[in-house]
């Protein structure tokens, strides 16, 4: 029986240790927060210029209009049209859910959420979205391959606001009904 505690700690030992090993985190990830950092930065500060630094020249993103760019011309169109006057930055930035998902060295897939702040029709609204990245090593340098951000189609900030509306119109179109209805009937009665 006294071998037992002892067996119980040295078991301890072993699988503190080898937690300890299977944990350590691969030096890519400490890359790839700095590319992120960078990257919000130069968004948060309206730099098109500096985000397409990070970018893969042949980089593919999906925003939540389902408009898609191309390349570092269609980036900086797309930013230079839309991304002045509506997106106004980052509730919460870009946060990945967990560490990138690393494949071969080179590729990552990296996931999580967003809250941006925009303008849209004479709005401020806040959208809660989700979204993906590819991101690529090339030269020694991470890039950002792809971004696909998308938000529920059923709750946010628009559709809520056009429920709400419909909501409206539906009992004003209810309370004219039956004052026209009342009306009609009066007038039947006299």
């Amino acid at each position: 029986m006294k071998l037992l505690p002892a067996v119980l700690c040295v078991g301890l030992v072993c699988s503190f240790a080898l937690s300890n090993l299977s944990a350590a985190e691969d030096p890519a990830h400490n890359e790839l927060r700095a590319l992120r950092t960078q990257v919000i930065d130069a968004i948060t500060k309206g730099d098109i210029d500096a985000v397409l630094t990070h970018v893969h020249p042949n980089v593919v993103v999906t925003w939540q209009n389902s408009e898609v760019c191309r390349g570092a011309d269609g980036l900086r169109e797309f930013f230079h049209r839309m991304g002045k006057e509506t997106f106004k930055g980052y509730k919460v930035p870009p946060t990945p859910d967990e560490l990138t998902i690393l494949h071969g060295g080179d590729t990552g897939i990296s996931f999580g959420h967003v809250v941006g702040a925009y303008t849209l029709l004479g709005k401020e609204l806040e959208f809660k979205s989700r979204w993906t990245a590819t991101l690529v090593k090339e030269n020694g340098r991470w890039l950002l391959a792809s971004y696909h951000v998308s938000l529920n189609a059923l709750d946010n900030p628009l559709f809520n606001s056009a429920r709400k509306s419909l909501i409206w119109i539906a009992v004003a179109t209810g309370v004219i009904g039956l004052l026209v209805g009342w009306l009609v009937g009066r007038r039947k009665k006299a």
